[in-house]
């Protein structure tokens, strides 16, 4: 081989190498950007927290507490009704029939205790997923019960426009179970609620999963005017009695905040020695009873 042959031949081998560092360098670059992109795009895990042990020692619906089979079926009696409104035979005659606020008259009635069990019932379903929502921001019940006061929650995400849905989820150890906590305090707890954003933080809660059931446990009905807000947004209420205590009178005029679309169902706490059924009775409201 001629020197000018041997001089073209080394010219072409530098330029194929440089060439195939360049388509390197160029795949590693794009590999890198569709990577990131993936990793901005991917929807975010959520938080995990334990709270099965805490519940058993509050005697909660969860395997190892001391409830009864009694007491078990009490929840799934008044689950069934709902989950067909949501879901089933009568889904068509309810709107949004899957998200469903639980409220009493007054304080101290069990509301939120309803509500957990309510929730931790249907986790026990083998074909939805449930959302519990703490919305009673002034008291934060779900929050305490499940030990989560230290957790961002509803009224951060309603705030702050750099928050998302997934930035308050709490996925916990009971399977098929979130929880969002209501978060820090706000003084205008019914502005918040009345907005445009909670509307809109409601309707993305209810969308997201086809089978997921969204529980609000709401402030009292009486005391303040946040319920009613809520009572707006959602398909049923699941409204708690505490028997032998609420006077009629209050448990009426309460009933009368709630819109009359709304599949209102009753509950009956504390209801031994009243109903030959137990703890709890179930019913169901028509405001043109």
């Amino acid at each position: 081989m001629s020197d000018k042959q041997t001089e073209q031949a080394t010219i072409a081998a530098l330029m194929a190498s440089e060439s195939a560092s360049s388509s390197d360098q160029q795949d590693y670059f794009l590999s890198k950007n569709t990577s990131e992109a993936h990793r901005k795009s991917a929807p975010k895990e959520a938080s995990r927290v334990v709270v099965k042990d805490r519940l058993k020692d509050a005697n909660m619906l969860v395997p190892g507490s001391h409830l009864g089979e009694r007491f078990l079926d009490e929840y799934r009696r008044i689950k069934r009704p709902l989950l067909a409104n949501a879901f089933g035979k009568t889904a068509s005659l309810v709107d949004h029939g899957n998200l469903i606020l639980v409220t009493s008259s007054l304080p101290g009635e069990g509301k939120t205790h309803t509500a957990a069990n309510l929730a931790l019932s249907i986790a026990q379903e083998k074909d939805h997923t449930v959302l519990l929502v703490d919305c009673d921001i002034n008291r934060h019940g779900i929050s305490r019960l499940f030990g989560l006061t230290d957790k961002r929650g509803l009224v951060d995400v309603l705030e702050n426009d750099s928050l998302t849905v997934a930035d308050v989820l709490l996925r916990t150890d009971i399977p098929e179970l979130t929880i969002i906590s209501a978060g820090k305090g706000n003084e205008y707890v019914t502005e918040l609620l009345a907005s445009q954003k909670m509307s809109d933080f409601i309707t993305e809660l209810a969308s997201r999963y086809d089978d997921r059931v969204i529980i609000l446990d709401g402030p009292p009905l009486l005391p303040t005017p946040q319920t009613q807000v809520l009572a707006g947004l959602v398909g049923q209420v699941v409204f708690v009695i505490e028997a032998g205590k609420t006077p009629q009178l209050l448990v009426n005029e309460a009933l009368e905040l709630i819109p009359r679309e709304k599949a209102t169902n009753l509950v009956m706490n504390k209801s031994e020695g009243i109903s030959n059924r137990g703890g709890y009775y179930y019913g169901y409201y028509s405001p043109e009873d």
